[in-house]
């Protein structure tokens, strides 16, 4: 071979070579369309399908002449009884004596925007007689635009709510008091949400919580995952009977919506 470069003939057989790839891609015969030998797609080979519609979306706004609308994506969201599966990864947030049974409740797996402008797959556990307005509610933030730094059961966070917040988690069912009470919380009935805990953070005085939310406790301040009072995210919750705990009179919980107002 020579050096720095290819022989003659090898730049011959790989002009060729890419002819035949050419002439497939016409044909729709792509290599890896079929099944691999045996029939059976290896699981490598799977790819979620949220991701398959931000790179499809990605490759679309990068290759648009300037000018042209690309299509926003579609949203998807599901409402499920909890099955066995969910229910062993609730073994934190859920057990007997809370005030609501299993088969009160059901998962919310629904699309939503990240800070990072693309689309995440988030789950949410929330009352059964709440799950279809909650899902419009959350469909109705994703048209907006609305960023969500991240939607986890608290579970994942062993349904400690200090430690959910402070990984900025959205989340809504826990079986948990009221903090420094005995009362249950409207979590513990799946009928309450916090968002974005870090920029909207609950603040009774000095007292900030989470700590990171610090900086955000000063509600002049615009920034994206903020809530204002009578913004486009009050307002969605509103149309759904949801009351926000950022209009409160003492302490105000910025991150807080629940059926009930409390």
């Amino acid at each position: 071979m020579r050096p720095g470069g290819a022989e003659p003939g090898d730049l011959g057989r790989g002009a060729t070579r890419l002819a035949v790839v050419v002439a497939l891609l016409a044909a729709g015969c792509t290599a890896g369309a079929g099944a691999p030998a045996g029939g059976r797609q290896l699981a490598s080979q799977a790819t979620p399908a949220t991701t398959v519609a931000v790179a499809t979306t990605a490759v679309a706004t990068a290759e648009a002449p300037p000018g042209t609308q690309v299509p926003s994506p579609r949203f998807r969201g599901s409402v499920a009884a909890i099955d066995r599966s969910t229910r062993s990864r609730m073994r934190w947030s859920w057990r007997p004596g809370c005030p609501v049974g299993l088969a009160d409740v059901r998962l919310l797996r629904v699309d939503h925007w990240g800070f990072d402008r693309r689309v995440h797959r988030g789950e949410l556990v929330v009352h059964r007689d709440q799950a279809g307005l909650l899902l419009g509610v959350m469909q109705r933030l994703f048209r907006l635009g609305y960023p969500i730094r991240q939607m986890r059961l608290v579970d994942d966070y062993r349904a400690d709510d200090d430690r959910s917040m402070a990984a900025n988690n959205t989340s809504a069912f826990n079986c948990r008091p009221v903090a420094g009470t005995s009362r249950w919380s409207e979590h513990a009935y799946g009928r309450a949400i916090d968002v974005n805990a870090v920029q909207n953070p609950y603040v009774a005085g000095s007292h900030v919580s989470p700590p990171a939310g610090r900086r955000y406790a000063d509600r002049a301040r615009r920034a994206p995952g903020m809530i204002h009072a009578g913004d486009a995210v009050v307002r969605a919750f509103a149309a759904a009977g949801w009351g926000w705990g950022g209009a409160w009179r003492s302490a105000r919980d910025y991150q807080h919506f629940s059926a009930s107002g409390r």
